[in-house]
């Protein structure tokens, strides 16, 4: 069967341009109402442009309903007042994707305090002003599917990011929580961690890489992941036309005592404290106690 929005409404934050606007195109082809929303600034935040109304255009020209928006993530009462908007035209929201971003790149010893804020900000606070001023609604429908935008950074680091790996990694903890909060509503929550050529990349790619890592390439991922029958509370990693899961692991770990109850038996022990023989992937914050009591118990 193939994966329609007919009689969905989908917000896409950062659709101007890059993924977002692929996102925004692909979904309205599938049937969803959707709202492109960007500010049209460049990638570090600054400036303005029409792009959202453009990518409003292109689903027009095509058959497709859709409305631009250029409220600012960083600012909760725009957001609330986007999704009062969208509910007035079309009757709720159903999917909210969690594009906009910026970057603000040096090493951290060269960092202004304030870029790392406005990073953090813009990711990481505007993905929470987004989805707060979805979720009563997607609550009182029963139904809704959230996708945030994580980052290999995030999860894996990379020089002259910090600010951007603490708001990306900062995004699957959300999610992590979120699920739990939304499962009883039918809100499924996931976290997508893409690479693409786009604008934010196109200095860290060279061109052949550059157009084998299409944002095209990532809209499969993304589609599935705010879809009817989508799985929740996962991270998926898409780039070029491969697709990852990506897992926050723990180890069973080793219970210590005696002499060895101290950063001397840490040190001691290290080699079976990181052995991951065994490890787990809890499905709340509550899996790592229980494998302490596991432990505990001679498990």
């Amino acid at each position: 069967m193939s994966i329609r929005f007919d009689d969905k409404v989908a917000i896409v934050t950062g659709a101007g341009g890059g993924l977002g606007r692929e996102y925004a195109l692909e979904l309205a082809r599938r049937g969803a109402k959707v709202v492109v929303n960007d500010l049209g600034g460049d990638r570090t935040g600054t400036g303005a442009s029409d792009a959202a109304h453009k990518v409003v255009e292109e689903i027009k020209a095509a058959g497709g309903e859709a409305m631009a928006n250029g409220a600012s993530v960083t600012e909760y009462e725009q957001m609330v007042e986007m999704v009062a908007k969208a509910k007035e035209a079309w009757g709720g929201v159903h999917v909210l994707i969690n594009n906009a971003g910026v970057l603000r790149d040096k090493s951290f010893t060269k960092m202004d305090p304030a870029d790392f804020a406005f990073v953090v900000q813009v990711h990481l606070l505007g993905s929470a002003n987004a989805t707060k001023a979805v979720w009563d609604t997607m609550r009182e429908q029963n139904y809704g599917r959230i996708l945030m935008t994580a980052s290999s950074t995030g999860l894996y680091g990379n020089f002259g990011q910090t600010n951007y790996g603490a708001a990306k990694l900062g995004l699957a903890g959300f999610t992590k929580s979120l699920y739990l909060e939304g499962a009883k509503n039918n809100i499924k929550v996931n976290t997508l961690a893409p690479v693409a050529g786009t604008r934010m990349t196109e200095d860290l790619f060279p061109e052949q890489l550059f157009q084998a890592f299409s944002p095209d390439k990532v809209v499969p991922a993304a589609l599935y992941l705010v879809s009817e029958d989508a799985p929740t509370n996962q991270i998926v990693g898409a780039g070029a036309g491969v697709f990852q899961a990506a897992y926050v692991t723990l180890t069973p770990g080793v219970a210590l005592q005696g002499d060895d109850l101290s950063p001397e038996g840490i040190a001691k022990h290290w080699a079976e404290i990181t052995d991951r023989n065994g490890e787990i992937v809890p499905d709340s914050g509550a899996g790592q106690s229980q494998m302490i009591g596991k432990k505990l118990q001679g498990g």
